[in-house]
């Protein structure tokens, strides 16, 4: 088995576990561009002990050939820190995160997020990189 054939996709507007990207759709050759991560943008994800979103990734692949480079990793580890699982902790973080970035290349964002319950999820936005 591959990672591919257990990775799930879908509509964040009908799929809450489906993580987006907000991102600019062009930027100039080396400057800083602010991305957003997120699960449950347009439907609200548990955050509870017993069902939550553990982490996302957000990956860059260049649009030639070269490899695709990790950019960043969040982890939400908040809500497990209760030894009671019917009740949160005292924080909580909701799965959100941004990063900047300069980019030289045009290429495509992907983030890869995990349900404790429902496993992998990826989604994917172009950006465009000018001189």
């Amino acid at each position: 088995m591959k990672i591919g054939e257990v990775m799930r996709d879908g509509d964040f507007k009908a799929e809450k576990h489906v993580p987006t990207i907000e991102a600019p759709e062009k930027v100039k050759l080396g400057e800083e561009a602010l991305v957003k991560v997120m699960v449950g943008q347009e439907i609200k994800h548990p955050n509870t002990p017993l069902h939550h979103i553990r982490w996302i990734q957000l990956y860059f692949k260049p649009d030639d050939a070269t490899p695709v480079i990790e950019v960043a990793k969040f982890d939400y580890s908040a809500h497990s820190d209760t030894m009671n699982p019917d009740m949160p902790g005292c924080a909580a973080a909701d799965p959100a995160s941004c990063v900047k970035v300069k980019l030289t290349k045009s290429g495509t964002f992907i983030a890869v997020s995990y349900c404790n319950i429902h496993g992998l999820w990826e989604s994917a936005k172009k950006i465009e990189v000018e001189a």
